[in-house]
């Protein structure tokens, strides 16, 4: 018996198909041991040793691994073709071997770049070692990851509080968008007049050209600055006769593109399918592991994470073959098309990403394919095919014209072209990141020396059209931008650029806004940070040096030890220097450097730091557990505050501090109306820890007063005891909305109004319909919508639920999302235990304890900020909100600064 271990169950119960009953074929569910998300895990004093953790799911099914293997002759290691998947082989080996069930086992590791019967077969016959160089790149980069986030963060916690994490190449890729951003608010439209003539040949027909020179100068795009200017050439031309100087017409050729790479197949989906990045991936994912084909499970495309741009030779054969096909034989090039990469730090280890077969045309599988991956196939197998087709063949004219007229003359020139022979274009054109327009006019027939006419085109516009511009700014990122510029500056590799562009999202560092990626103020002051401080370690120099360096470590010409040595020694002595910064500090030098974003200039000249109520304080940059914000320097006497990015009166809409309601007739406290980081709320005093309330939906800062906001401060309220069990039941405002409360269980309410007018009737009867929807006392057991049946490996009930966010699979302790527009009572037992086995391999069981176990209690320091230290207490006393993001930050279900895949 031969055990062959792979990362997904997808790929395993496809690969089981092909190998036969000789074979037993286990899935990993991905990566199996990781770095604990604590400090130690890696000890550079202890030559970079590295200590790693199994948890609860990776530890049950290293178990049947381990079991398989003790009945097994042979151990055959298939993960992926790439550094994470040596990677994976290298830890099952290494649990293996430590649980002693190898002893003289036959261990053998094989790749295979699709999964295709021929393709796995063949791997099965060409086994060969592990690689052990391709490992050490995996642990020098996992070590790298984890040395600059678990030594970065903390110093961002302690002088940014609200900072969430840094990355190594996470920093570096928000850095670039910052850039841009900066670059967009600093800029200055300029002015420049274009100016046209509208031509009319000898024949009748009409064309327009631009104005290249006039009175012996070339003018350029931008040349002509001012109206004056503009109407003087104008004027000139109007009264000017036009006489064909020269026309050149010659053929030009244009080539296809090379076939998809990863960072290529992100681009190209953005721009033409509107995927995010993280998106295509998971499409990719789908279509490689295997889809089921008339009833077959085959994998439709290559391996999706790789730079190179070559595909095997039998691959070419059959593209032009189906060429043929479906074009003509003219359409086949005479020689195969041979391609090279020009991305920084490619290692074309790989193929490029291709259909396994490339008679297996779009139409013929899209029935068996979800929207998104027909839609996905459809653009890989037409980049392929396009990339062996004949190029087109264009014939560029161009028609340079002579203006005489004033004393003066003018020089104006019309491009244009036109398609001889299609060639690859028939099927394929590549999308673009900017908006210009290619597909140039075609010119009409003139001969050198006509004269020319000028004249109105549709008798209503100018003969000559003279049209103001103003210079725009550079467009901020797109994710496929952004790819594409990593990739330039080797910044990243394949399997990272998803997984980076996910995390700056998930951080609330960035915005997709009309799919261009727009910097938010706490990764506006994050990046401020790291350039004042570590700016060496988010250049984009030293960053693609150091992919280099890793590169050469898979290649055997580096030892990983000396690499992150060399790294190391510099790093720690940077951070050592920043430890003792005062926060006082680094607001300083964050003013400085983001004062053109969040100090702009006044129109009419005055400081744009002056306060506006006090008149005499300075406004600075301030931070608080919650964030950042602009704050006046007279603070307490002047309560002036307003969020990043709302300059002062704004759309009238600057923060004047907190504006007082009233007395709290009970404590002889005022109550205030303010303006916070989520929102507008009431404050009842200015005690250590006042008691708040957020406004709720619809209730609005205006429209408060001091009857509204005692009634809030007031919740929550006591509406009376349940008629069956005596128990007090109560209504209040939470995160989801009003509410009442009994015994665990939450009815919502119609409005916020409810919760001040509700009576036990209406309560009662609320909470009754929410039990009967299988939503009672929180932690018991909700009612199934439908129940699938056992598992049929790990037994227990697998069975669809309506949840909070929508329906939703379950088995143990795993919730499954279901896809978007899909029927709950519909769903089959296959279709729940696929759902069920990726959200495993993700890491999909809750761990409850997370927060309690991550959140850190607040000390004081000698300058009044909060900072965190260790102990269990302070978990308790964290509001919901706080606890919720320390456990995102901290937990061991995700480490924020890891950048690897």
């Amino acid at each position: 018996m031969n055990v062959v271990i792979v990362e997904s169950p997808a790929k395993a119960k496809t690969i089981n198909k092909y190998l036969g009953t000789d074979y037993t074929v286990l899935a990993s569910y991905g990566h199996v041991r990781d770095l604990p998300p604590k400090d130690g895990s890696v000890q550079p004093d202890d030559n970079f040793a590295m200590s790693w953790q199994v948890d609860s799911k990776s530890q049950k099914r290293l178990t049947e691994i381990a079991n398989a293997v003790k009945e097994a002759d042979r151990l055959i290691l298939a993960t992926d073709p790439d550094r994470e998947g040596e990677a994976i082989s290298w830890h099952v080996l290494e649990v293996l071997q430590k649980k002693r069930v190898l002893k003289d086992k036959q261990v053998e590791r094989v790749v295979f770049n699709a999964i295709t019967k021929k393709a796995i077969l063949e791997a099965m016959d060409n086994p060969r070692q592990l690689d052990t160089p391709l490992v050490d790149a995996y642990l020098a980069r996992r070590a790298l990851d984890y040395l600059v986030g678990f030594t970065l963060s903390p110093v961002l916690w302690r002088k940014l509080p609200g900072a969430r994490s840094a990355g190594r190449v996470q920093s570096v890729a928000l850095r670039l968008i910052c850039d841009r951003e900066m670059e967009i608010e600093v800029f200055r439209a300029q002015e420049y007049w274009s100016i046209f003539a509208n031509m009319k040949t000898p024949a009748g027909d009409m064309f327009q050209a631009g104005l290249t020179g006039f009175d012996g100068r070339k003018i350029g795009r931008h040349d002509i600055n001012n109206e004056a200017e503009a109407s003087t050439i104008k004027s000139m031309l109007e009264s000017a006769s036009f006489a064909v100087d020269s026309v050149a017409s010659k053929p030009a050729r244009r080539n296809p593109a090379a076939p998809f790479t990863t960072s290529t197949l992100q681009q190209e989906a953005s721009r033409k399918l509107g995927f995010a990045a993280s998106r295509t991936m998971q499409v990719a994912q789908k279509l490689y592991e295997g889809i089921s084909i008339g009833g077959e499970t085959s994998g439709l495309i290559t391996y999706m994470r790789t730079d190179g741009v070559q595909i095997a030779g039998e691959a070419i054969a059959a593209a032009r073959s189906v060429i043929s096909q479906d074009f003509g034989a003219n359409y086949v090039p005479e020689k195969p098309r041979v391609y090279s990469t020009k991305a920084k730090n490619a290692q074309e280890a790989h193929e490029a990403i291709r259909p396994t077969d490339l008679s297996r045309r779009p139409k013929d599988v899209a029935r068996f394919l979800d929207p998104d991956q027909a839609k996905l196939y459809e653009l890989i197998w037409k980049r392929t095919m396009a990339s062996q087709m004949e190029s087109a063949v264009l014939e560029r004219t161009t028609i340079e014209i002579l203006a005489k007229g004033a004393g003066k003359n003018a020089n104006l020139r019309a491009t244009g072209s036109v398609v001889r022979f299609d060639g690859f274009l028939a099927l394929y054109q590549e999308g673009r990141d900017d908006e210009e327009d290619e597909n140039s006019r075609r010119l009409p027939a003139v001969d050198d020396g006509a004269a020319l006419t000028a004249t109105s085109i549709d008798g209503k516009s100018d003969a000559i059209e003279a049209s103001q511009h103003f210079t725009t700014p550079p467009p901020r990122y797109t994710e496929a931008s952004l790819v594409k510029k990593m990739e330039e500056l080797g910044i990243g590799r394949p399997s990272t650029y998803a997984s980076t562009l996910q995390t700056l999202r998930d951080r609330d560092y960035v915005e997709l806004e009309k799919k261009q990626l727009v910097p938010q103020d706490k990764g506006r002051i994050v990046t401020a940070f790291l350039e004042s401080f570590f700016q060496r370690y988010v250049e984009f120099d030293f960053t693609a040096s150091l992919e280099e360096k890793l590169d050469k470590i898979s290649a055997g010409e580096l030892s990983w030890q000396d690499v992150l040595r060399d790294f190391w020694t510099n790093f720690s002595g940077a951070v050592d220097e920043i430890k003792d910064l005062r926060v006082s500090e680094v607001i300083d030098a964050l003013n400085e450097l983001l004062g053109p974003h969040i100090f702009p200039p006044k129109e009419d000249g005055t400081d744009p730091r002056k306060c506006p109520t006090c008149d005499t304080g300075q406004l600075s940059l301030k931070v608080s557990r919650w964030g950042a914000f602009i704050g006046c320097s007279n603070y307490p006497e002047c309560g002036f505050t307003r969020q990043l990015g709302k300059p002062n009166g704004e759309d009238g809409d600057a923060d004047e501090g907190p504006k007082v309601l009233g007395v709290d007739p009970e404590s002889g406290l005022d109550v205030s109306l303010r303006k916070g980081r989520f929102g507008p709320y009431v404050q009842l005093g200015e005690e250590a820890k006042p008691k708040r309330a957020s406004l709720p939906k619809g209730w609005s800062a205006p429209d408060m007063d001091l009857d509204k906001a005692l009634q809030l401060l007031s919740l929550p309220r006591e509406v009376g005891l349940h008629p069956e069990d005596g128990k007090m039941i109560s209504a209040g405002i939470g995160r989801y909305g009003p509410f009442v409360l009994h015994e665990g269980t939450y009815a919502n309410l119609t409005t916020p109004d409810e919760v001040f007018s509700v009576g036990i009737n209406r309560a009662v009867d609320a909470l009754a319909e929410k039990r009967a929807k299988g939503g009672g006392r929180r932690g018991a057991a909700a009612t199934p919508l439908k129940e699938l049946g056992e598992h049929p490996d790990e037994g227990g009930p697998v069975n669809v639920f309506d949840g909070r966010y929508g329906p939703y699979v379950k088995h143990g302790k795993i919730n499954a999302t279901l896809p978007k527009d899909t029927d709950p009572k519909a769903i089959t037992l296959e279709q729940a235990l696929e759902l069920v086995a990726a959200k495993a391999a993700k890491g999909g069981a809750k761990k409850k304890s997370a927060a309690k176990k991550s959140s850190p209690k607040k000390t004081k320091t000698a300058n009044g900020e909060s900072k965190p230290t260790a102990g269990k207490a302070a978990a308790k006393k964290t509001s919901a909100k706080s606890t919720k993001e320390v456990a995102v930050d901290a937990s061991s279900d995700e480490v924020p600064w890891d950048d690897a895949s």
